[in-house]
């Protein structure tokens, strides 16, 4: 995996936690459904290249 990939994973992360974060600050339930959704799709991006470096272990 790049680690250009997984630094892009991390910042969706970091902007799910700080959208989620801005909704339940102001009590908005959809800021809080997009941030967890960026965060859900951080963490399918690392199984994803997970996945992917195990492939290319394997493949050695």
């Amino acid at each position: 995996m790049g680690i250009e990939d997984r630094v892009k994973a991390t910042a969706k992360n970091i902007e799910g936690k700080l959208q989620e974060a801005a909704g339940n600050v102001k009590g908005d339930p959809k800021d809080q459904a997009e941030g967890k959704a960026k965060q859900t799709e951080s963490q399918v991006r690392h199984a994803t290249e997970d996945i992917k470096d195990e492939v290319k272990k394997a493949s050695n």
